[in-house]
């Protein structure tokens, strides 16, 4: 099974949770400035939220994908005050015509003192223990 992790990290939250994902998966982590250049079964795509958007830059990259070349997208980010960023995503990727799984991790991200320290170990575990819940 190919997979692919791509991620846009602006305080390095998801990056953090990417190598997670790497770890768990045995894949390697790479941003959203690299394409996805051959068709990959499983794609992990992870951002966090800036005053309750997604990054324009995920957005442009969400939109290069198509189900050609990625048959299912997991969906993980964190964020501080908003749920999730995965609604979005996954409404963007959906647009697409891509196969979203229903299964998504979210945890806090650190905003300033709110959250401070997030995504912690604790959260970090909890993602590995979920991305052995998708393979």
């Amino acid at each position: 099974m190919a997979i692919a992790i791509r991620y846009f990290t602006k305080f390095g939250h998801s990056a953090k949770m990417a190598e997670i994902i790497g770890q768990a998966t045995g894949t390697k982590l790479e941003p959203i400035s690299v394409p996805i250049s051959e068709p990959v079964d499983t794609l992990y795509l992870g951002c966090g939220v800036m005053l309750g958007k997604i990054s324009a830059e995920m957005t442009r990259f969400i939109k290069t994908l198509t189900p050609d070349t990625v048959k299912r997208v997991i969906c993980f980010g964190s964020c501080a005050i908003i749920k999730s960023p995965v609604p979005q995503m996954r409404t963007l990727l959906k647009l697409q015509n891509l196969q979203v799984d229903e299964k998504s991790f979210t945890c806090k991200g650190s905003m300033g003192p709110l959250h401070a320290g997030h995504p912690n170990k604790s959260d970090l575990e909890n993602l590995r223990e979920f991305v052995q819940t998708t393979l």
